[in-house]
């Protein structure tokens, strides 16, 4: 078959399975709870202003120009590094060029030849393409089943030199948490087991100072590779490593996404510092967030759909994929920009609405999403 039959061929197959993708146009004059602005920060005018009234020097720079083991290693990137680390009480911290860059860069960097990998079968696909780019042993453990990865490491560990377990605080898909309490305990029977928790979904939205769940848990000291994104509920780009000194340091050696990318703008690291700085007095609009997640997923379970949301995203899944576009289509024509979620991003007959909940929220538009949910 020709190159270009085949690709043909491929697409009308996704629009026969209701699954073919579109890049949409930002949404005019729909309230949007598809975003990952979980903090409303974007829209919050007064706190961009105040970020500009203050900025001068190298932080008002748009390019770093070259990678960070050239010339883009600004002072702005040493600061920002700095901040996080004192922030999370760790020895050192690292920013990379995206969450994706993160996840696929440091298990590779720092993966022995007796390495295991234990991962959640749910986690991110960053993480999955971070295992594959290793090359070492792995193995998925039922999604959030921390028994189940208790019996795997009883079978597995001691024939590694050391268990690299995977996973996240908050779950993209289904908005569960995992009980970080109960993994950290696994640590204490298995000596060489290593904790690498992704915070994309956690960072700004849980914790007394909005450093993600783990900081809620009180279990930080616990997580040896703590992952956060700055592009999420920070409303920044990029993404960080907490972590010792000398993981840091092999980083900076060995991970190939950080080492051959151009850095971060200087004007992005400083807007991402005054966001952190900020974030111990967004405790309100966090617990906004929160309520507003249990109200909706008590919606969800009020209609007889499982729901196993524990934030500020909460699915219905309705199965079917024309089902999920309709309703999509549903809640565009009352005014909310809610997109479908369907296969390969979930499994086969799981299609769904995610909403990504907003601190931006009005207490009406809420109000007027609860009744058309249950109008559906």
């Amino acid at each position: 078959m020709h190159f270009y039959d085949r690709l043909r061929e491929t697409l009308e197959g996704l629009r026969r399975g209701a699954c073919l993708r579109a890049l949409p146009s930002t949404p005019k004059g729909l309230v949007n709870l598809s975003s990952n602005d979980y903090l409303g920060l974007l829209e919050d005018e007064a706190l961009r202003e105040s970020f500009y009234a203050q900025l001068h020097g190298e932080a008002r720079l748009l390019s770093a120009a070259s990678s960070r083991l050239l010339t883009g290693s600004t002072e702005e990137a040493r600061l920002l590094e700095t901040e996080l680390a004192r922030a999370y009480g760790t020895e050192a911290a690292l920013v990379f060029g995206s969450g994706y860059h993160a996840n696929t860069g440091i298990l590779q960097a720092v993966a022995g030849p007796k390495t295991l990998v234990l991962a959640d079968k749910l986690i991110h696909a960053s993480m999955i393409d971070g295992i594959r780019l290793a090359g070492c042993d792995y193995v998925r453990f039922r999604h959030n089943d921390l028994g189940h990865a208790r019996v795997l490491l009883e079978r597995r560990a001691a024939d590694y030199d050391e268990v690299m377990l995977m996973t996240e605080s908050v779950f993209s898909m289904d908005g569960d948490r995992t009980d970080l309490k109960a993994l950290t305990a696994l640590k204490a029977d298995f000596p060489n087991l290593l904790l690498y928790l992704d915070e994309a979904h956690g960072v700004g939205v849980f914790g007394p100072n909005g450093l993600g769940c783990a900081e809620a848990e009180g279990v930080l000291g616990d997580i040896d590779i703590l992952v956060g994104t700055l592009g999420k509920a920070l409303s920044s780009t990029g993404a960080y490593v907490v972590c010792r000194a000398d993981l840091r340091d092999i980083l900076v050696n060995r991970m190939r996404p950080f080492i051959f990318t151009t850095a971060l703008p200087p004007v992005n690291l400083a807007w991402t510092r005054f966001v952190l700085a900020a974030l111990p007095a967004m405790a309100a609009r966090r617990e906004r967030l929160q309520s507003m997640g249990r109200r909706l997923a008590d919606a969800v379970r009020a209609k007889g759909v499982p729901c196993a949301s524990a934030s500020q995203i909460v699915p219905w899944t309705v199965g079917p994929n024309d089902a999920a576009v309709a309703a999509a289509a549903a809640f565009r024509s009352a005014g909310f920009y809610v997109l479908p979620i369907r296969p390969p991003t979930v499994p086969e007959g799981t299609a769904r609405l995610r909403f990504s909940l907003t601190a931006a929220l009005t207490e009406a538009d809420f109000g007027r999403l609860l009744e058309v949910l249950e109008a559906q």
